[in-house]
């Protein structure tokens, strides 16, 4: 296989999501997974439309329903009426699931700390500005 900058950013990306989700299951969140990362990360704080999740996330209706459903039966989300459509539902964190993000958020940093010391200061900062231009969209 060619090396290319897309396998790199997959390798680098893998280990990122890994890394994530074991220190996820330390911190005392063992139903975490990276399947279940890929739909919280479009669920905000605040909580969304069901309808949402299935057009952002890009997979279809029945995966979001049984990712959802888990993560129901675990406690992290619920379910409830949406007021403005009265046909749909919202998706809303429990407290499980707030802490969940917050220990997320501590993980994160701790992450990124390890890179920076990895890396050092001015590297880590050349690939931050690196990934920030390269998710800029690029005029045709």
């Amino acid at each position: 296989m060619p090396d290319h900058v897309g396998w790199r950013l997959w390798q680098a990306s893998r280990a990122w999501q890994a890394e994530f989700a074991e220190a996820m299951r330390a911190a005392g969140h063992g139903w975490f997974s990276e399947g279940r990362a890929g739909l919280l990360g479009h669920i905000p704080r605040r909580g969304t439309r069901q309808a949402g999740l299935i057009d952002r996330t890009g997979v279809s209706k029945q995966a979001v329903q049984q990712l959802l459903d888990g993560l129901e039966a675990e406690g992290v989300i619920e379910r409830a009426s949406d007021p403005d459509d009265k046909r749909g539902k919202l998706v809303l964190y429990t407290p499980k699931g707030l802490a969940a993000l917050d220990d997320g958020d501590r993980i994160k940093l701790d992450i990124e700390t390890r890179y920076r010391d990895h890396l050092g200061e001015g590297t880590f900062e050349a690939l931050m500005a690196a990934l920030s231009g390269l998710a800029e969209p690029r005029a045709k």
